[in-house]
């Protein structure tokens, strides 16, 4: 955070000092309730319904206190404590995150989609990192309570920022947006997923739109000219600038002639009718369409394309994004464990379907959670993916997934196919099935660490 003096922030604010010293610098911000207080000489925002620790605040003092609670008792408050009373918390706590926003006129990005975020916003940050200074979110850490900390993080040093994020419900990302406003906003694609607080694809198509609401004006807009779903954002109010990505020929950013090539996509990028050939770590068409965002997003920051393509190259992807590994009996591992969704299943599948080639494909799929009423649909869905292709085993654990077992089966699968109920009951009953022929794919919900440790435990 950029040191702010805690009179300015007083002016700001138009707050009153109720107590404590005033010539000092706060460097750091927190919602008292949202956010751990580990730091020293911070802001915290304390709702007048909130019960106050004040000797714990104390203790990790020099601290600056917000509050509209009225009135307030001075005796509880210590000596390493400042305490400035406002008249709407709520309005004081937006103003200041609007100040602090707009003290840096850097880029500022921010990604939504189904799938790919977090790759493509870590595709960003690595094209970038080697002459910029580039804050970005954590991992996929992207839940609209992690925003205030994470704005707090871009300070004098920072060059450009770059942020995912999370949607539980509609509302999330407009929320997020007000405290990032971004120069630039991305969406990956758009799948079915979180219905249980979207309601149906509709109402999720609806909530990943409020990014397009949520830029600065002037900004940059980049979209998936493949995606079916993005065709269906109301983008005819959007002021900015349109960027397309993908394979269809309205690209701005285009990608053509892809290829499997040794741990990564060969393609051949078209943009302003020039021609790139380029190459990303990482198996799939999913996986270009990731790089073309990121691309788009570098190249309208100011970087140019051959350095961009270049410093693609030495990208390496997260653990559990389609992870390769040698595994039990000789045979290959690919540990998706990271997400599940209907979109990143068909992606994988797809990536089985060249990779998987003459080799005895063994499919694990868990459970598939967040589809509210459309659960049964979704999972059958895949269950019908599966018996259209030449699948040697598939393994379900999970009630949930036992769906996609059942309408494999209703399909006419030739695959051999098993029910588990939970990955606790497997044990070693899978082991004469893997052999040094056998390449087995693994997916589960990122919240089950049972499958995250079966899939370790393939590894081995």
């Amino acid at each position: 955070m950029k040191p702010i003096a805690v009179n300015d922030i007083r002016k700001i604010l138009g707050g009153k000092i109720i107590t404590g010293p005033v010539n000092w610098n706060v460097e750091d911000a927190i919602y008292y309730t949202r956010h751990d207080h580990t730091k020293r000489k911070s802001l915290l925002f304390a709702s007048r319904g909130e019960p106050i620790n004040w000797m714990e605040i104390d203790r990790k003092g020099p601290s600056l206190v917000i509050t509209d609670k009225s009135p307030i008792n001075v005796e509880d408050i210590l000596p390493n404590t400042t305490v400035m009373q406002v008249t709407s918390l709520v309005q004081s706590y937006w103003k200041f995150i609007d100040y602090y926003r707009n003290q840096f006129h850097i880029p500022v990005v921010t990604i939504t989609g189904t799938c790919g975020k977090t790759t493509t916003k870590d595709m960003i940050k690595h094209m970038l990192s080697e002459k910029w200074n580039v804050h970005a979110s954590v991992s996929s850490k992207n839940e609209p309570r992690r925003s205030f900390p994470y704005l707090m993080g871009i300070d004098e040093r920072t060059d450009a920022a770059v942020f995912e994020h999370g949607l539980g419900n509609s509302g999330n990302i407009k929320h997020q947006c007000m405290i990032y406003q971004p120069t630039i906003g991305i969406i990956t694609n758009i799948g079915v997923h979180h219905l249980d607080g979207c309601v149906n694809l509709e109402g999720y198509i609806k909530a990943k739109e409020e990014i397009i609401g949520g830029i600065k004006d002037g900004g940059t807009l980049i979209l998936n000219a493949d995606d079916q779903n993005s065709k269906k954002l109301r983008i005819h109010q959007f002021k900015g600038k349109i960027i397309y990505f993908g394979t269809d020929g309205k690209s701005d950013f285009k990608a053509s002639q892809i290829t499997y090539g040794e741990g990564g996509m060969n393609f051949t990028l078209h943009v302003d009718r020039m021609e790139y050939n380029a190459f990303v770590p990482g198996y799939g068409e999913h996986q270009v369409s990731n790089a073309l965002a990121a691309l788009a997003a570098v190249h309208e920051m100011g970087m140019k394309l051959n350095a961009a393509i270049f410093r693609l190259k030495t990208y390496k992807n997260m653990g559990r994004h389609l992870e390769f590994s040698n595994g039990k009996n000789g045979c290959t591992i690919i540990d998706d464990t990271w997400t599940n969704n209907p979109t990143s299943v068909e992606a994988a599948l797809k990536v089985l379907d060249s990779i998987g080639r003459g080799k005895k494909v063994i499919l694990i799929l868990g459970d598939i959670n967040r589809l509210g009423n459309f659960e049964k649909k979704y999972h059958r869905e895949i269950g019908s993916m599966v018996a259209e292709r030449n699948i040697h085993a598939l393994i379900t654990i999970g009630k949930k997934a036992e769906e996609i077992a059942r309408q494999a089966i209703r399909d006419g699968s030739t695959a051999t196919i098993r029910i588990f109920k939970d990955v606790s009951d497997i044990g070693n009953r899978l082991d004469h099935v893997f052999d040094d022929q056998s390449i087995v794919l693994i997916k589960g919900p990122m919240s089950s660490r049972g499958m995250i440790e079966f899939a370790e435990s393939l590894k081995r």
